[in-house]
């Protein structure tokens, strides 16, 4: 599992004084990077590997401006060419906000998917989850 701590931003809050929904798909996609740099270990746009094909947000509980909120980043499913990036937001002890983004290893070049080369692979295994649930 990957962890890190973010502290919103006035500007994340919305009307009602809770963080805006849409911030949560821009913190989990922040919070890949370090899954981006298994593909890329310097994030080299020219010779971008992954494509973004799916997410999937519940939201479970609200969460308020400065209060910290811990991302936590794992991997759910590893397929040939395609892998499952699962994501929670925890605030207070609570589990605010889970999801799952779809991510596929591509070539530009080809226009195609390509398979997951073995290492990455294993890189990837390390941060399986296999069951979401255990962290409710």
């Amino acid at each position: 599992m990957y962890s890190e701590i973010i502290t919103p931003r006035f500007s994340d809050t919305d009307a009602l004084g809770h963080i805006n929904n849409t911030m949560v798909p821009v913190w989990f996609e922040g919070a890949r990077d370090p899954i981006f740099r298994l593909f890329s270990p310097e994030l080299n746009l020219n010779a971008w590997p992954l494509i973004l094909a799916k997410i999937e947000v519940s939201y479970h509980a609200q969460m308020y401006y400065g209060q910290p909120i811990e991302v936590k980043t794992y991997v759910a499913r590893i397929g040939g060419a395609s892998f499952d990036v699962y994501q929670e937001l925890w605030q207070h002890d609570t589990k605010c906000v889970s999801g799952t983004a779809v991510m596929v290893n591509f070539c530009y070049e080809k226009q195609a998917s390509e398979k997951i080369p073995d290492d990455i692979r294993a890189a990837l295994a390390e941060h399986f989850i296999e069951d979401k649930q255990q962290n409710s």
